[in-house]
């Protein structure tokens, strides 16, 4: 896949984009330049090199690891999904500074990539749009963007990663009755906060370090059942309860880190749940 031109080192600035987004670049960017990474990522190294920021500042943590465990089950299912559908469309809802095309594109698929406007002129000085890649700026909650995926067709993979516990619980229902009354049937990947680790943030080794917040408690991903009728939810995983293929495709270093992380049962562990949804 192509990687976006490097930037002279530190010459991308951010302006008002939120750090949050920082979080799972640098991750990624981390991961990739190991000797056994769980994914490679040099798309991630070429843009934490380009952008003016002190990154280091979320070294020593283990939130990092736990970002590239999150995509890699993201990235998981949007393969196993572009195996069955290969001409299906794929939507990144609150992209921020994601590479998941460059990891999973299949040739043949269509990528739209929404996020808020500061986000995507942010996107644009890394990569461009193409026949079948789009971006797309606008909030989640304006209907009026879901028009240029719809002329598709689909069938519809939602990811919607690392970005609806941002958002008030009302918000987030209206986001997921947009998106099942415009793509009925899509599935529809997120990730859901309980309190364990709502309630810690502000010390968390990672979110004490920017200024957003989670809002979202969502001590149980079944709710998003029973909010409309007909969404199922067909998958529900903590990082210590991984499918089989993906955790023993994983190095051995990660490995071990799951298995201390399933003696020490840390509420902010269990409670942080990574869900695949059908759409009403």
């Amino acid at each position: 896949m192509a990687v976006p031109k490097r930037k002279p080192s530190g010459s991308v600035h951010l302006g008002t984009v939120q750090e949050t987004l920082l979080i799972p670049l640098y991750g990624r960017a981390v991961e990739s330049r190991k000797p056994e990474p769980v994914l490679r990522d040099p798309a991630a190294e070429a843009m934490v090199a380009a952008i003016d920021y002190d990154f280091a500042r979320f070294d020593g943590g283990p939130s990092l690891a736990g970002s590239v465990l999150r995509t890699n089950l993201f990235d998981h299912w949007v393969r196993a999904f572009l195996a069955e559908h290969p001409d299906a469309t794929v939507v990144e809802i609150g992209t921020g500074l994601n590479t998941r095309y460059e990891r999973v594109d299949n040739g043949r698929a269509h990528w739209f990539e929404l996020d808020l406007p500061d986000v995507i002129a942010l996107r644009r000085t890394f990569f461009a749009d193409t026949p079948r890649r789009h971006m797309l700026a606008a909030s989640v909650l304006d209907d009026a963007w879901t028009a240029a995926p719809l002329t598709t067709g689909g069938p519809y993979f939602l990811a919607a990663e690392a970005v609806l516990p941002y958002l008030p619980e009302q918000d987030v229902r209206r986001a997921v009755d947009l998106l099942a009354e415009r793509f009925p049937g899509a599935l529809l990947a997120l990730d859901t906060t309980g309190p364990g680790m709502v309630d810690t943030q502000d010390s968390h080794d990672a979110l004490s370090k920017v200024e957003a917040r989670i809002r979202w408690n969502c001590p149980d991903p079944r709710l998003l059942e029973d909010w409309r009728p007909g969404n199922r939810l067909l998958a529900s995983h903590t990082f210590t309860t991984l499918p089989a293929e993906v955790h023993d495709g994983l190095p051995a270093e990660h490995r071990e880190m799951i298995a201390r992380m399933v003696e020490l049962r840390l509420p902010q562990v269990e409670d942080y749940r990574l869900n695949l949804v059908r759409l009403a």
